[in-house]
């Protein structure tokens, strides 16, 4: 019996014989060759359950490519550049209480080596050791010749030798723009950079002035078509508000704005403050329209979004119209308002069908919104602005923009009013707060002689579109998604003054930022193999690149410039010619919004179509008991601590079956529990195969064994097709669990010739879902002395199996379904009734309902099924004539179970099929069984033969 510690020690054994064998070390060969790469970890924390899904999938492509014939190269690499590391060395060392508690408790570091960890490559090195180790651990495929970091020198060279491209294109310039920076490191922040906010994006704002004296009270929007319909301003009466001399006007925002003006490329300067209490009941004027509109107390105004201070737009805001709505019966007298809110009348600017003039107000009256704190008032602002968008248009209040469709005229009405100094661009985080890793809270700031990647220009987006047009996408719907992020991306910062990296080559001061530095690493794969064996990388020339990955140039140049001998450059450029473009990249979706957009720009800004990737499948998150992941707070799942736990296998075949493409899975563990029971119950079976010395391969073929060899046929067709689609969940589902139920109805009618042919293919369908405990198998099932191990012995590299056409049985799978069913009729009324039979009576169906059957599939594929044109049409047939009371109500049967019509039950005899398994039925029930046709009942003294169907035997129980 497998118990965990025995399945450790086959892992572990295994694991071992793979490595010294090489098993999994791929070079160019006469093969189709597959080149498949998932993204390297970043090795701020130890894996966890998000990567060992996305890692997981590729290990099984990857295994079953190679069990498909193919030459499989899956390397592995890691990633260690940007701040995030020189972050958390810096915490370490400082001791910082919060951050020991996340690493030893969730990362499961000891306490004693948590301490050791306080300069980045103590750090690099701990977990580049520990994240192999857990690879390994859970037996992926990987090619560790290759493994390599970031800041490997000649992987510096590398990317050193990319920006010179780029620049050389012209896609990399210098400029403003605005960027999510963290003040403590002084550095732009990515992705990978951020604790918190991760999702948070910067968005371009409309500053609108509003005039206070001589002084300005601006309001951010993100639709400033709507001024024209400003009634009033809401602020915080609560907030102390800034009093900034912006440039050559006066300001009036919150303490927080005005911090994020000091990161703009204003000149800002704080003078004053005033309380927001004494703004209440003043009249401003809006700097557009002339209007003079009054400042209105409001709490919800968050001093931290925009400017800290609202304009308000009721006929066209549902939360305006609400909040407006609830000052109407009380008191403002206090803030020296005395004239009745209610007179503040609506403007209505904008014509949207199926709205009057206010949108707001109906909307909120057709959901029954209550007041601002309804939730569904933000189903209600959504609506609105969703219709006015798509199908509004400015109406004749707005001047010159009449008729002109909302949808067109932000950035038109912007910029005249950026020209009439009515309004300034401001940008925002799209949500906040943004954390860096360093715990300093982010802003967006508008950085001057920054280095920038320029993704916005039409030329590269149009090289990028047509490369995903040729691409193959899993799932395809995700095409959508990335086609709008390319559309989309704009210029990015591409480098930073600190933290791990490779410099700009012709701007030391530089560092090039962490998502910049990972765009085509796949290819230096095929350098790192040389590189790893010893290869001199001191003079690694631009030339050298230059002719190894794009063959430009020759290579006794390259060799004379690198100091590498001839032969060895030839190889290395005859390597990548052999591996590249990479065929599959697999992916988590949180990448499809950075790297893997970048990982696109950069393969067709470097090389030429025919390198261009092929493929990208994306896969979703993973919760833990239905709570969300954290690295940084927990809860956290490592992958070593899952196979610890429940052994390399089971955590794989979990992980796989648990969710499909982009949908989130959620690791629970008594599905985790259950999955091992079941991999126990395979491994047990399959050594019960092994050792039963009685099964008859060359036997005769009976009906349950062509039965299962059909079944068998299938299961291999859909586990194929599954795994083409890189559907793993699909997959388990039909090379496991399909087929333990299958093997189950084997062997309970009594099965056994085709155990041993069943579980040969079996163990290579799930060799690469469960590789050890297959590998265990394999080596039983051929006996340890009878075979020589070398590295194609493996089940790892046997051949996938293949469907044999001719062995799709539908008479066999049919009678078995019948039988099945029977079964389970019979065994349902023994469990209601609960008493032992003495003799059970099975009828078959009268032909003249196979007859009435048979008239409703032809009126079903005539498309005129209905009671009156089937009982027309079978009472005109001799032996349905005779029922003329039965029949109507048998046409009404069928019309009921229209939907699930069939023609198997035609395909079959009934009686022929239960009579030849009248003995197995028998010693089912344990009782004698009599099978008859409803057309010949004889003795039948409950007339229970009338109730007999088409592929539903009647039931007479003694």
């Amino acid at each position: 019996m497998l118990d965990d510690y025995s399945a450790s020690k086959i892992e572990s054994k295994w694991q071992q014989k793979w490595s010294e064998e090489g098993v999994f070390s791929a070079e160019p060969k006469d093969e189709k060759k597959f080149f498949i790469t998932i993204p390297y970890p970043y090795l701020n924390g130890n894996l966890h359950a998000g990567h060992t899904r996305t890692f997981t999938i590729g290990d099984v492509i990857a295994r079953y490519r190679r069990m498909k014939g193919e030459n499989v190269l899956f390397p592995m690499g890691f990633h260690v550049t940007g701040t995030p590391i020189v972050g958390l060395s810096e915490l370490v060392k400082n001791r910082d209480p919060e951050i020991e508690k996340v690493y030893t408790e969730h990362h499961d570091i000891p306490p004693e080596v948590f301490a050791t960890l306080i300069t980045p490559q103590a750090i690099v090195d701990y977990f580049s050791r520990e994240s192999r180790s857990a690879m390994e651990s859970i037996g992926y495929s990987i090619d560790w010749r290759r493994e390599f970091t970031t800041t490997d020198p000649a992987y510096k060279k590398f990317i050193e030798w990319q920006y010179y491209i780029l620049r050389d294109l012209g896609y990399v310039t210098k400029g403003s723009h605005p960027v999510r920076w963290c003040p403590n490191d002084e550095n732009p922040v990515e992705d990978h950079d951020i604790l918190k906010g991760e999702e948070a994006t910067i968005i371009e704002f409309a500053l609108i002035k509003f005039s206070f004296g001589d002084r300005i009270l601006p309001c951010a929007t993100l639709r400033p078509e709507t001024v024209f319909g400003v009634t009033n301003l809401w602020v915080n009466p609560e907030v102390i508000h800034a009093v900034a001399k912006v440039g050559d006007e006066t300001w009036i925002v919150s303490p927080e704005a005005f911090e994020k003006l000091t990161f703009t490329d204003r000149v800002v300067e704080r003078i004053g403050e005033v309380k927001g209490s004494d703004l209440i009941g003043e009249m401003v004027t809006n700097t557009l329209t002339g209007d003079e509109i009054l400042i209105l107390p409001a709490t919800f105004v968050d001093p931290d979004n925009g400017s800290g201070i609202v304009m308000s737009v009721p006929a066209h805001a549902p939360y305006d119209y609400l909040a407006l709505k609830d000052l109407y019966d009380k008191d403002l007298s206090g803030y020296g308002v005395d004239q009745d809110i209610r007179d503040i009348e609506f403007i209505s600017l904008i014509e949207v069908s199926d709205y009057g003039e206010f949108p707001a107000v109906e909307v909120s009256e057709e959901l029954g919104v209550v007041d601002q704190n309804d939730p569904r008032a933000e189903e209600a602002t959504k609506l609105v602005y969703r219709r006015e968008y798509h199908s509004g248009v400015l109406k004749e209040r707005t001047g010159k923009y009449a008729g002109t469709a909302v949808s067109k005229i932000k950035d038109r009405l912007l910029a005249d009013l950026i020209d009439g100094n009515v309004a300034e661009v401001f940008y925002e985080f799209s949500e906040t707060p943004v954390i860096c890793r360093c715990g300093t809270r982010c802003v967006v700031n508008m950085v001057k002689d920054q280095w920038f990647l320029n993704y916005s220009d039409p030329e590269w987006k149009g090289r990028v579109l047509d490369c995903l047009a040729e691409m193959r996408l899993i799932p395809e719907e995700i095409r959508t998604e990335f086609e709008n992020k390319i559309d989309w991306l704009k210029e990015k910062a591409c480098a930073r003054r600190k933290g791990l990296g490779t410099n700009l080559p012709w701007d030391k001061e530089w560092l090039i930022e962490s998502l910049g530095d990972s765009t085509i690493y796949m290819s230096y794969y095929i350098l790192a193999k040389y590189v790893n064996a010893g290869l001199k990388i001191d003079r690694l020339a631009p030339e050298f690149f230059d002719f190894i990955f794009l063959g430009k140039g020759d290579a006794a140049r390259a060799a004379e410039l690198s100091g590498i001998p001839v032969e060895t450059v030839r190889d290395i450029r005859s390597d990548f010619e052999y591996w590249y473009p990479v065929d599959l990249r697999s992916s988590g979706k949180d990448l499809v919004a950075n790297h893997l957009l970048f990982f696109l720009y950069h393969h067709v800004a470097i090389y030429p179509p025919n390198l261009w990737p092929r493929a990208m499948a994306v896969n979703g998150f993973v919760s833990l008991e239905g709570k969300k992941m954290s690295k940084s707070k927990g809860p956290l799942l490592t992958l070593r601590r899952a196979v610890e736990a429940n052994g390399a296998d089971v955590t794989r075949l979990y992980i796989l079956s648990n969710a499909e493409h982009t949908q989130d899975a959620d690791w629970r563990n008594d599905g985790v529990e259950a999955t091992r029971q079941q991999v126990l119950r395979f491994y047990n079976l399959a050594r019960e195969i092994i050792a039963d010395g009685q099964i008859d391969q060359e036997a005769k073929p009976e009906l349950i064994d062509r039965w299962m060899e059909s079944q068998l046929a299938r299961r291999i067709t859909e586990t194929t097709e599954a795994l083409e689609a890189v559907q793993t969940r699909r997959a388990v589902q039909s090379a496991f669990y399909h087929m333990i139920n299958d093997i189950r109805w084997y062997q309970r009618r009594g099965g056994k010739n085709r155990l041993r042919s069943v579980l040969d293919v079996w163990v290579r369908l799930m060799a690469p879902f469960t590789p050890h405990v297959c590998e265990e198998i394999w080596e039983e099932m051929a006996g340890v002395e009878a075979r020589a191990f070398d590295k194609d012995a493996y089940i790892s590299r046997a051949k996938w199996p293949e469907a044999d056409p001719a062995r799709i049985d539908l008479e066999a799978e049919m009678a078995e379904d019948l039988l099945e069913r029977t079964l389970s009729d019979v065994e349902e009324i023994l469990r209601v009734t609960n008493r032992a039979p003495n003799k059970i009576t099975l009828f078959t169906t009268p032909s003249w309902k196979r007859a009435m059957l048979k008239v409703a599939l032809d009126q079903k594929d005539a498309g005129s099924l209905d009671v009156g044109s089937i009982i027309k049409k079978a009472m005109a047939l001799p032996e349905v004539a005779s029922q003329k009371k039965e029949a109507p109500k048998y046409a009404q049967r069928l019309m009921k179970g229209a939907h699930a019509m069939t023609s198997d039950p035609l395909n079959i005899d009934e009686l022929a099929t239960l009579s030849q398994e009248e003995r197995y039925l028998a010693k089912a029930f344990g009782c004698p069984v009599e099978i008859r046709s409803a057309d010949e009942p004889g003795d039948d003294p409950m007339k229970k033969s009338r109730n007999a169907e088409p592929g539903r035997p009647a039931i007479f129980i003694e």
